[in-house]
């Protein structure tokens, strides 16, 4: 399956829990889209609480929060990322003051996965009315398989040193084909 995550503001290098939830509160509003639409419509009983059938589960509970990750063992899926970085720095400005590109790609691999414990969460933290469950890419980042980085410069306007404009392009890809994802190869 593949799909694009798109994203506009601030990406902090060594960013904080609450600055790494923040972009999964973003991304979440576009994985609970994704999850309405064919195929994956059809596999919410992966992550129904009353379900009956609960050979996958989707779910994963990390007090207040239900995270319910995309990409598992669980239904044997890993992805590939291919993001388009646009940033305010010059072309050839990789390691900045603003910090350097692979920090800010692991806030940002950080912000794509479930939270492992409650202190990737920010203290006082609880779901919002559209977040149980609480949609993510990752169930852990080490699923990510392969990701490649093109960046150019950001030319809007009033843009700070850390504000960026993310395409992230998601392939997802099976492990082993089973029942459960055949629709999503």
């Amino acid at each position: 399956m593949r799909f694009t995550l798109t994203y506009t503001g601030e990406l902090k290098a060594n960013g904080s829990p609450k600055h790494k939830h923040d972009l999964r509160r973003h991304f979440h509003s576009q994985l609970r889209r994704l999850w309405k639409l064919p195929p994956l419509s059809a596999s919410s009983h992966w992550f129904t609480l009353a379900a009956e059938d609960k050979s996958i589960d989707l779910n994963r509970i990390v007090p207040p929060f239900r995270f319910v990750p995309l990409v598992s063992p669980s239904i044997r899926l890993v992805c590939e990322l291919c993001i388009f970085l646009l940033r305010p720095e010059p072309p050839g400005a990789v390691v900045t003051q603003c910090g350097d590109i692979d920090n800010r790609l692991k806030t940002l691999f950080d912000a794509l996965r479930a939270p492992k414990n409650a202190t990737e969460i920010p203290k006082g933290a609880v779901p919002g009315p559209d977040e149980d469950p609480f949609f993510c890419l990752l169930e852990d980042d080490a699923l990510i398989t392969a990701v490649s980085v093109e960046t150019e410069r950001l030319l809007t306007a009033n843009q700070g040193s850390t504000e960026v404009h993310l395409d992230i392009q998601v392939l997802t890809r099976p492990t082993a084909v089973i029942i459960a994802n055949m629709g999503l190869v």
